[in-house]
């Protein structure tokens, strides 16, 4: 990144409500980044092994700064330092998990037990929460300002991202947190991991759970620890998830009835003139019908399985009204010459993006053809897993695409200031792309992307209760 910039915000935070808010967001995209085919070709080893060598990458990225680490969410071209979000991290946990071998289950259960040095040492609080993203290895501001700790501080606390602000609880981090942590209980029958799951749970509980007329679990708590008003229904789907694994593992029938609840919300959310979900409620009465995003159609089929299958005509609306293709053809792409990108975007209304305008300032301006792998994996494991005729083609072709991005985007980037394996980690967008919530996505390489494809690939359900 080049110049200062005011503080990007994660989708998590943002996507439940239909929110209007203006935030930054993250760093510009250079359209000179992509490696030449040439050179890609020197890199060795599988697509995912190479996905799984960009983990490791930004897990060990900074060695002088303790063993308990979290993994820096992306390549440090996007501007946001070090920042680890829970949500990327928790499905680095999961991608480990899927990979079944051992050397990446002592990586899943050191990041497993990261979260929970986090939720024991939390600077202000010691009720279950996790902070939207934390700090994991030293930089400057762009103030001036020295930030010289690892993910633990000199006082033994852990180190929440202040410098942008991600101080806040969202139920949807805590969720996949809580789903990370209690796939690690059932794969080593730890319980520390299944306790810190269940700490998560009642947070949620407490902290959450709503009885306006939509129902369902309202959306977290700002930095201020004060309650936000939305409801998501991106959130209430990890729920279902959530809840029902802690039923399964503790045998305790309240996480059934709370299970219950998230997905009474989600399935108020159902369009079935137009076969998509909504994305949740501003104040718990009236439905946010637009933007429609692309994560509540995919999620949505792979939480509720076979309670689901009346709705798995959602998978249809995200292939048939989000999908895009990018080349070097299309108003600001970032896409060198000669390649191109097929997938889906984040949201109806990138679709639709002021490509006149940058997405934020100091941005700049969005391509309505941009890529996004993170939910083109998601749609490609929900197809995948639905098994219909043509499913198995299309999410093969998917897949496809999203390995050639892992192959030809985001060459030269860094983690830490170290140079990356190359051809691995999954870029974000495959050119600059505008929400709809907000914020944008670019092509920098990332953790939550490129987990994402390693969970397509593998054929891994993360949200399967």
């Amino acid at each position: 990144m080049t110049g200062r910039q005011g503080p990007a915000f994660s989708r998590r935070s943002l996507i439940g409500a239909g929110l209007g808010i203006s935030a930054a967001g993250l760093a510009a995209a250079g359209t000179g980044q992509a490696m030449a085919a040439g050179s890609a070709v020197a890199g060795r080893g599988s697509a995912p092994a190479r996905g799984r060598a960009f983990l490791a990458a930004a897990m060990d990225a900074y060695p002088d700064h303790g063993a308990i680490r979290l993994t820096q969410s992306y390549t440090d071209q996007a501007g946001l330092f070090s920042t680890a979000f829970t949500y990327d991290n928790a499905l680095a946990i999961l991608a480990h998990l899927a990979a079944r071998t051992a050397g990446a289950l002592t990586r899943a259960t050191a990041l497993g037990d990261a979260l929970l040095y986090a939720q024991s040492h939390d600077p202000a609080y010691d009720d279950g929460r996790l902070r939207q993203a934390y700090n994991v290895g030293p930089y400057t501001f762009y103030d001036g300002s020295l930030q010289p700790d690892g993910f633990v501080r000199a006082d033994g606390t852990a180190n929440v991202g202040t410098q942008f602000g991600f101080t806040g609880t969202a139920v949807g981090d805590m969720a996949w947190a809580g789903i990370a942590l209690s796939a690690l209980a059932r794969r080593t029958r730890a319980r520390r991991f299944l306790a810190g799951a269940v700490r998560i749970g009642e947070w949620i509980e407490r902290t959450g759970r709503t009885d306006e007329p939509l129902g369902g679990y309202k959306f977290g708590v700002d930095g201020a620890n004060q309650k936000l008003p939305f409801t998501s229904t991106e959130h209430n789907t990890d729920l279902a998830c959530l809840f029902g694994r802690l039923a399964r593992l503790t045998g305790d029938r309240a996480w059934l009835e709370r299970r219950g609840r998230a997905e009474a919300f989600v399935k108020r959310m159902w369009e079935p003139s137009g076969g998509f979900f909504y994305t949740g409620t501003n104040d718990g009465v009236t439905v946010n019908k637009s933007p429609i995003p692309e994560d509540t159609q995919t999620w949505t089929h792979l939480a509720l399985g076979s309670g689901g299958r009346g709705h798995s005509r959602s998978l249809d609306w995200a292939a048939a009204e989000l999908t895009v293709l990018d080349h070097a053809g299309r108003r600001n792409s970032a896409v060198p010459a000669g390649q191109s990108y097929e997938g889906v975007t984040f949201s109806s209304a990138s679709l639709v993006a002021n490509e006149d305008a940058p997405i934020a300032e100091g941005q700049p301006r969005p391509d309505r053809n941009g890529v996004w792998f993170e939910g083109t994996a998601h749609l490609a494991l929900a197809l995948r897993d639905r098994r219909d005729r043509g499913d198995e083609a299309r999410a093969r072709r998917l897949i496809a695409s999203i390995e050639q991005a892992q192959d030809l985007l985001g060459g030269g980037q860094t983690v830490g200031g170290r140079a990356l394996p190359e051809r691995c980690g999954v870029v974000s967008a495959s050119s600059p792309l505008d929400t709809g919530f907000g914020f944008g996505y670019y092509p920098y390489r990332h953790t939550g992307a490129t987990a994402w494809y390693l969970l397509a690939a593998a054929r891994s359900n993360p949200l399967e209760a």
